[in-house]
Formats: structure tokens, C-alpha cells, sequence
């Protein structure tokens, strides 16, 4: 932890957009596909901003601060979607077909919802954490092993795969107790981690069953309100 919360923003801010650089310029000069970069963009992101609320020290202010860095991010997919902004390696890296327009739906979402959850939940609850781990662990990998393993159609959604499901229950499961743990162990909660482990897997396997509804680019909402309601009625 930091004694000042404007260098930890500083700090956060260059290690989210250098993220988000390398994945573009990766996708951009071919290097990874842009629907797997989509998805890396979506997995990495958000472990990697919210392990970076341990640098904000316990000040009023550090909440608002931490939002501003996904804040700006969301305004500047806001803009490239809109077509105000020509960015075409970001393009290239998040949109499924180089449509500039997809950016104003499945990755806009996701970073409304970053903000959100940092101001309303921020270090003072385990709920956050829990939302935005199975949005990045579970729907986020839930596409690329889907795509990358064969396996059955589910078949209340053609377009879902059973591989695809069962990485998401898994890495909605596993990121969640992973980020948890860290907080856990540098001291933000007096809690045991194992107590948790149990009712994780259970806001997972529900997560699981939302994210396969077939309705298009709405899981990055979906998927965080079953978690929020869901860890509201699991962990006390």
C-alpha cells in the first residue's frame, strides 16, 4: 500500500493502459487473433486493475480515483464505437469483426460496470470482487475454450459449447478464490479464505447457467448481477 492515492492511480492508470497496448499492438501486427485478443483483453484486465486497489491507501478519496482509470477507458471505447476516435489497433483487438460499432456494446458494458462496482463496493466488501472475477474468469475463458476445444452445442444455445461452460464455471471459480486469497493475505479482510470456497462455487455454477443464455453481448451484465445477488445470499 502507498501513502499517496494519486501515485497509486498513476501507477494503476500506466499499468491498465499498457495492457491494453500490448494486446492491441499484438492483435494489430497479427500476432493473436482479434477474437482471442477480445478475450485476453476481457481476462487479464480486470484481475490485473483490481489486484492494483492494494497500492490505494485507505483514504475517501482512493475509491473514486481507482474508477476514474476504467472511467476513461469506457469514454475512450465510447468515442472509438462512435467513430470520433480512429483507433485501429483497438479496434483490431476488441471488436469480433473489425466493426468499430461492436465496441458500443459487449466492451462498453464490461467497463460501466468496472466503474460501478469500484465506487459502490470497492475494498469494503468481498461482493466486487466476486462480480468482477466471475465476469473476467468465467465469461472471459468461457469463449476462448470454447472456441479452442471441441465439444457439444448446448442445447438450449447453439451457439455455447459445453467446454465453453464448464471454463466458465471453472475460471469464474478459480480467479474469484485467487483475488480473494491475495486480499485475504495482505490483510484488507480478517477472514478465512477456505470458508469461501464452497459458496464461490455455487455463485459460479449459476454464473455458469446465465452466461449460456443465448442473447448477444449481455453476459458482461448478466453475469455480475447473478454474482452480486447471489454472494448477498451465500456469504455472510
Amino acid at each position: 500500500m502507498l501513502k499517496s492515492p494519486w501515485i497509486a492511480f498513476i501507477i494503476t492508470f500506466f499499468i491498465a493502459i499498457a495492457w491494453l497496448r500490448i494486446n492491441n499492438w499484438a492483435a494489430s501486427h497479427g500476432w493473436v487473433d482479434n477474437k482471442i485478443s477480445r478475450k485476453i483483453i476481457h481476462v487479464g484486465t480486470g484481475p490485473i486493475f483490481v489486484i492494483c486497489w492494494l497500492l490505494f491507501p485507505d483514504h475517501s478519496i482512493s475509491r473514486y480515483l481507482a474508477a476514474i482509470i476504467p472511467g476513461l477507458i469506457t469514454l475512450n471505447f465510447l468515442f472509438i464505437g462512435m467513430g470520433i476516435i480512429k483507433d485501429t489497433d483497438s479496434v483490431q483487438a476488441i471488436s469480433r469483426t473489425g466493426d468499430h460499432r461492436e465496441i458500443l456494446r459487449g466492451p462498453l458494458y464490461y467497463g460501466i460496470v468496472f466503474v460501478i462496482l469500484t465506487i459502490v463496493f470497492w475494498k469494503e466488501s468481498f461482493l466486487g470482487i466476486i462480480a468482477l472475477m466471475m465476469l473476467c474468469g468465467g465469461d472471459g475463458i468461457a469463449d476462448i475454450f470454447g472456441r479452442k476445444i471441441m465439444s457439444p452445442h448446448l442445447p438450449w444455445s447453439r451457439v455455447k459449447t459445453v467446454s465453453g461452460s464448464i471454463a466458465m464455471f471453472l475460471g469464474g471459480w478459480t480467479f474469484t478464490l485467487l483475488v480473494l486469497y491475495i486480499f485475504i493475505q495482505a490483510g484488507v479482510w480478517n477472514t478465512q479464505w477456505v470458508n469461501l470456497v464452497l459458496p464461490i462455487m455455487m455463485i459460479a455454477f449459476v454464473c455458469m447457467l446465465i452466461e449460456s443464455i443465448p442473447i448477444k453481448d449481455i453476459d458482461n451484465i448478466t453475469v455480475p448481477i447473478t454474482a452480486l445477488v447471489l454472494g448477498t445470499l451465500f456469504i455472510k
